[in-house]
């Protein structure tokens, strides 16, 4: 039904649970494959032995390169991008193929929901905590109780896993390698649908995933996301997620009679913050790139 994508870096025991969860609590036989960012850590054998399809650079090439070479290797039209440090509960995918079902187009953005065992009082994700780290996972516990918030849908945009049809992912771009190696590239993303006159994003209640946190995004070098979207789209992410996206179920679809083709209009924050970025660091964004997202730093293996 699905493909399933995920990016890895050096995080084989991590890897293991979350394609294992996929194997064994899948309504549906998906596609699974994996990129492997180095893979020095056992991580590429262990994808070998299991025949799973991989691709696979020499060096981390980031989540932004990773994830769309992917997407573009997916042989289903809907493909889910996942993070390696998640573990899918039983019925995920159930719940996804009955929200696509409910559409009738296929620009949309759904998103599952996560239970982590911290959130920040972020108000999409369910507070439980059944381990730290794949030694230390309370597996029956995940099972027993990751059902037991009874929450529903939500209408909004969220983080991975993120279920997208790879036509609109094509046509979009996919991720901005400018945001490698992957700081607000999802905001970005969300951005470019929204301007693509998409109004369907939705996290699905009762596709469920729990999720560790920062197994591998506290090991880089982070890009400036958020300066990123604001000197791009001229609003910051924080009033698109907060002002522009809740209008996304009015009736006029989210335009206005002076604004009939989804642009964003730049906020007087967002002016702002453009004019104090560029009078302190430059235009455009002198400086800002602090990694390196070349994809010729290491040679490209396609597995399977």
């Amino acid at each position: 039904m699905f493909s399933v994508v995920i990016p890895s870096w050096n995080n084989l025991a991590f890897l293991k649970l979350c394609v294992e969860s996929i194997q064994k609590h899948s309504q549906f036989n998906h596609e699974i494959i994996v990129h492997l960012n180095d893979g020095s850590d056992g991580s590429l054998e262990w994808v070998k032995s299991k025949g799973i399809r991989y691709t696979h650079t020499e060096k981390n090439v980031g989540v932004c390169l990773s994830v769309n070479h992917l997407m573009a290797k997916a042989n289903n039209d809907w493909v889910l991008f996942m993070n390696d440090d998640m573990v899918a509960a039983p019925g995920w995918d159930v719940a996804f193929v009955e929200a696509v079902k409910s559409l009738d187009t296929d620009l949309a953005l759904f998103f599952g929901t996560l239970i982590q065992p911290e959130t920040n009082d972020h108000p999409y994700i369910i507070k439980q905590d059944f381990g730290r780290s794949p030694e230390a996972f309370d597996e029956g516990g995940f099972l027993q109780g990751c059902m037991q918030d009874k929450r529903g849908d939500f209408e909004g945009g969220s983080l991975q896993p993120t279920l997208v049809h790879k036509k609109w992912w094509a046509l979009l771009g996919g991720y901005s390698v400018e945001f490698s190696p992957g700081m607000s590239s999802d905001d970005d993303l969300i951005m470019k649908f929204w301007v693509a006159g998409c109004r369907n994003f939705r996290i699905v209640g009762a596709s469920r995933f729990y999720h560790f946190g920062m197994a591998s995004t506290g090991r880089i070098t982070h890009n400036q996301g958020g300066r990123m979207f604001v000197m791009k789209w001229g609003i910051t992410h924080l009033e698109f997620f907060r002002k522009v996206l809740p209008t996304l179920r009015n009736a006029d679809k989210g335009n206005t009679p002076d604004n009939p083709y989804n642009c964003i209009k730049p906020t007087l924050l967002g002016r702002l913050r453009r004019l104090g970025y560029t009078l302190r660091y430059g235009y455009p964004l002198d400086g800002l790139a602090t990694w390196d997202p070349v994809p010729g730093r290491g040679k490209w293996d396609e597995g399977n």
